[in-house]
């Protein structure tokens, strides 16, 4: 399975579409992979994304119309995650992790948007 996580200076970003990067976690081989995420337009990331084989999308917080085109698809949207991006992907691995089912509204909070 890959996971990705929207990644700011190895912490999870709390606004997905504008991360610095994503970590895509590949839990078959244990490895971490760092992209740059490539920009926000509207409707890019979920099908790119999805091209890299991501099976589960972790970020702090994400608009509806993403989480939307994740759910289509078929790609798992955690939201409402904080912390470290190591720690964040093994408190998913061990079930511990729960998506909070925020939607942000407005980009102009969006270092605040996941409470």
């Amino acid at each position: 399975m890959i996971i990705a996580v929207a990644e700011e200076e190895s912490m999870v970003c709390q606004h997905f579409e504008y991360c610095q990067h994503f970590g895509l976690f590949d839990t078959e081989t244990g490895t971490l992979k760092v992209i740059d995420n490539p920009g926000h337009q509207p409707g890019f990331l979920p099908e790119f994304l999805g091209k890299l084989g991501v099976q589960v999308v972790i970020a702090g917080g994400m608009g509806g119309r993403a989480q939307e085109l994740f759910a289509s698809r078929g790609i798992q949207v955690l939201v409402g995650a904080s912390g470290p991006i190591k720690e964040v992907v093994q408190r998913f691995l061990n079930g511990e992790l729960l998506s909070s089912g925020s939607v942000c509204s407005e980009h102009e909070h969006a270092g605040d948007c996941h409470e």
